[in-house]
């Protein structure tokens, strides 16, 4: 099978990468636009951030049910790609009624554009195709140079420039995104004559499982595993986008975020530290991944229940950070940048560990006729998780800083704590794995990594 990928995968990887930039700015001013343009305080702005982040990840469930049935993946993401540029547009209004408009433009547009993007990148590849899990991490290697640069150019427009040409800056980094793909779509067609359904039923599996269904005793147990993995994903997304609520607000007011050298000093926008979790998702993939294979060589390797609860242990250490941290002089005043760039180190970690691991249970554990039901209602948890993460904001003012961590630490350690009470559960419904050929032990191990790009980040 040819190495090189097609030339789809590229228009593809610049398509994502620029919605991805205009997400990602919009994304870190969002608070610090409701706190101090509209005089929100910091609850009602998180209540609004996690009401958002709900919908941006419900939609999509249904933009690619309505792919599938009517419009196509093409003409979806096209009419997808306009409705997130306009939505950018109306945001740098600069009013209440422009900002609601913006949300449910934005929302609508997601729903379209991001399921029906990374279906077709699966769509490109034939099934056994080796050069799939590389493409994919290709792709989320274009979702991370979006997000990496999306916050330092955002806060530079804000400060220059003003609101209104900083959110400006996301509808034209969209209208890039929306002209790469009008333009050079006819690369992706081949990626637009299977369903999503299709693409993720399409994968290969050992010959001795292929087209034979499970016991039905087999099918409750892997459906009350995935209702478990649900319950838990829900508790990291919560901790995971505190990113665009209370972190921004602790970069903002807690952090001395001034760089000295020798006569020469700047103050680091705070918006800028949300970039800290895509640089180390770019700098520590391909150390994970070795790692893994260092482990897998000796029979080491964690299996993926018991890497999952790994990444929950290290979602409670990146907030157990926050609480010494406050407890240093956050709670009352400023401390170094080097807690709060630690706490995104380890979150980050975290997220490898646990948000491609969790993708990977769905579509081992998920009966093939209910995949893409199972899948969505994975989406369903996540999104609920992001309601959350906006919930708790309310109790960012009226408690410690100390105290607001310290929820996040016990509500990671309760999901970790669920997992360890299931794991015989959960590693019992695991289907036996095992490379299909021989040469799939040679094969470049980032399945699981690049899942992530599916996750919608």
């Amino acid at each position: 099978m040819a190495s090189k990928h097609p030339r789809g995968l590229y228009v593809l990887f610049f398509t994502e990468m620029w919605e991805r930039f205009g997400f990602y700015l919009m994304l870190a001013l969002f608070t610090l636009y409701l706190t101090e343009h509209l005089k929100m305080t910091e609850a009602e702005a998180s209540s609004i951030y996690g009401g958002y982040m709900f919908f941006v990840y419900l939609t999509p469930f249904f933009g690619g049910l309505l792919a599938d049935r009517i419009f196509g993946y093409t003409r979806a993401i096209l009419s997808g790609a306009a409705l997130l540029g306009a939505g950018y547009l109306v945001f740098s209004i600069q009013n209440q009624t422009a900002f609601y408009a913006a949300l449910f433009l934005m929302i609508i547009g997601n729903g379209l554009f991001k399921p029906n993007i990374s279906t077709l990148v699966g769509n490109l590849y034939p099934q056994g195709d080796s050069r799939r899990d590389s493409a994919f991490s290709i792709f989320y290697m274009g979702i991370n140079l979006g997000a990496l640069f999306a916050g330092p150019v955002g806060e530079f427009m804000r400060t220059k420039f003003g609101w209104s040409l900083a959110f400006a800056t996301a509808g034209v980094g969209m209208a890039f995104s929306f002209v790469i793909f009008a333009a050079l779509r006819k690369h992706v067609t081949l990626g637009d004559t299977r369903s999503s359904v299709a693409a993720v039923l399409d994968m290969p599996l050992p010959a001795e499982y292929e087209d034979r269904p499970d016991p039905p005793a087999v099918e409750r147990q892997r459906i009350i595993a995935l209702t478990v993995m649900c319950l838990i994903v829900m508790f990291f997304w919560m901790a995971f986008h505190q990113n665009g609520t209370s972190l921004t607000f602790w970069a903002r007011d807690n952090t001395d975020r001034t760089l000295h050298l020798g006569s020469w000093s700047w103050e680091i926008p705070p918006g800028v530290f949300q970039a800290f979790n895509s640089a180390f998702i770019i700098l520590l993939t391909p150390i994970v991944v070795r790692f893994m294979t260092w482990l897998r060589a000796r029979n080491l390797e964690p299996n993926t229940p018991a890497k999952i609860g790994i990444g929950m242990m290290l979602t409670a250490a990146s907030y157990g950070i926050m609480v010494i941290a406050s407890w240093l002089g956050g709670d009352h005043g400023k401390v170094s940048m080097v807690w709060l760039i630690g706490c995104y180190f380890v979150i980050t970690i975290a997220e490898l560990f646990l948000s491609p691991m969790g993708l990977s249970m769905v579509t081992k554990l998920a009966p093939r006729r209910m995949t893409a039901m199972m899948m969505g209602v994975w989406f369903i948890a996540t999104a609920i998780g992001n309601y959350l993460s906006g919930f708790i904001g309310r109790f960012w003012k009226p408690w410690k800083h100390s105290e607001f961590f310290t929820l996040l630490v016990v509500t990671s350690l309760l999901a970790a704590c669920l997992l360890v009470t299931q794991y015989r559960r959960l590693k019992a419904a695991m289907p036996p794995e095992g490379p299909l050929e021989d040469d799939k032990k040679q094969a470049d191990p980032q399945p699981a990594v690049a899942a992530v790009a599916d996750a919608g980040y």
